[in-house]
């Protein structure tokens, strides 16, 4: 626990003063009296490492102590409940094996949490996420405001937390990185594994599934997000999910799946022929795909921008897209008129971490940030070539996107997600 009580420590010494208050997420309701699987608030759980529904976090930091208060609130141990839902710790067992100075009862949240606010200069909370605790706190607050002929102050200032936590979060610690890895082990084998049993006339759920297996077997909890498994056309759909189509001999299949282990996410797409082997129009716009997250991933080291690596992709994809004729011009007049979105209309990554797009800005006072070692991103340009009667037929319906794991190195970069095969040569031959 004792990443997550440093944690704690760093988020109290930039508050300075005041009371943080940071909740988990609720459970969802799926239909009647089903829930949807749990998962935790990523905010909550990076601070506290407590997997359990209904839990507060609360630290009040006080200027010139050298040491803050750190309480948590959750449920009261409950025998009975622990029948139907399994194990709960309980606020005493919570309080030791999670390192807090206090824990209690969330049965007594209405009630402490106005003494806490009580004379505190600011409170640090995410307004805006969830109007349901909005609601809430803003209760507690004019109940302090109902004691000012007692003497006592609420928080004159309201500061969003998550301004603080995003720059703890973009930057991942050693152990963060090295569970990150795990997760792209596994979330690449099971790409490996659709590749092996991929066939013509299989539908994609059936691949799909073959994806969760090995997800489960490996021991990560859950997908990190639904996945991608689109044949043909379909790839052509950037956030398709239907997942359900018959595969067809001499389609494409884009599949674009991450696993979540302990928190944190892996996010890879890998983009292969159903049958096995690219025909030679499938190849040139592959080889190009990939040229473009080579140049991507070369940009990514210290000192360069977020966008960089952007850049670096968008050139090499458009000089591809001239060459093929599918646009005209310069480089930079077909980058200028933003002509080759009709193919590539997304950027090459995002952040990655607890969230599969993860906490943090991409800009500082309207610069692009620059990366640091301990950074964690995507790299993943694409291709999709609708059909389009200022197309060439044999072009249509090629959907490619190419999708790494990076961290970012003192000296460079890592690839997480290295094992994966992406060469023209290395899928095909493990195809077959």
């Amino acid at each position: 626990m004792e990443s997550y009580r440093t944690r704690r420590q760093h988020l109290t010494s930039k508050m300075q003063s005041g009371v943080a208050i940071i909740p988990t997420a609720p459970e969802r309701i799926r239909n009647r009296d089903a829930h949807y699987p749990y998962r935790f608030d990523s905010y909550f759980y990076y601070l506290t490492g407590f997997r359990e529904p209904e839990a507060v976090f609360v630290t009040v930091a006080e200027t010139g102590q050298s040491e803050s208060k750190h309480i948590l609130f959750c449920r009261d141990k409950d025998e009975t409940r622990e029948i139907w839902d399994g194990f709960r710790y309980g606020p005493e067992v919570a309080k030791e094996t999670f390192c807090f100075d206090e824990a209690y009862s969330i049965s007594r949240l209405d009630e402490m949490i106005p003494e806490i606010l009580a004379n505190q200069p600011t409170l640090y909370y995410a307004l805006g996420q969830d109007a349901a605790w909005d609601i809430r706190v803003t209760g507690w607050i004019n109940q302090v405001k109902e004691a000012v002929r007692k003497g006592v102050s609420a928080p004159a200032k309201i500061y969003d937390s998550c301004s603080i936590l995003d720059e703890m979060r973009i930057i991942k610690s050693a152990e963060e990185i090295d569970v990150m890895k795990n997760a792209a082990v596994i979330s690449t084998e099971a790409h490996r594994r659709a590749m092996q049993l991929t066939r013509p006339d299989k539908h994609e759920y059936e691949i799909e599934a073959e994806l969760f297996c090995i997800f489960r077997q490996r021991g990560a909890q859950a997908p990190a997000y639904t996945p991608i498994v689109a044949g043909g056309a379909n790839a052509c759909i950037l956030h398709y999910i239907e997942n359900n189509a018959k595969l067809k001999d001499g389609d494409l299949l884009l599949i674009d799946a991450g696993c979540e282990l302990d928190g944190y996410a892996a996010d890879i797409t890998r983009t292969f022929p159903v049958n096995g082997k690219f025909s030679p129009v499938q190849k040139d716009v592959y080889e190009l795909v990939l040229s473009a997250q080579v140049a991507a991933i070369a940009a990514v080291r210290p000192g360069n921008t977020w966008d960089d690596p952007h850049q670096a992709a968008l050139k090499v994809l458009v000089q591809g897209l001239i060459d093929f004729g599918l646009c005209q011009g310069s480089v930079d007049a077909v980058i200028e008129s933003e002509d080759y979105k009709r193919f590539y209309m997304h950027r090459t990554g995002h952040w990655l971490g607890l969230d599969v797009h993860d906490a943090g800005d991409y800009k500082l006072n309207g610069s692009w940030r620059l990366l640091q070692p301990g950074m964690t991103l995507t790299v993943e340009p694409g291709c999709y070539i609708r059909p389009s009667e200022n197309v060439p037929p044999h072009f249509w319906n090629i959907g490619i996107r190419i999708e790494d794991d990076v961290a970012v190195t003192e000296t460079g970069h890592d690839i997480l997600t290295i094992t994966a095969p992406k060469s023209v040569a290395e899928i095909e031959e493990l195809m077959q």
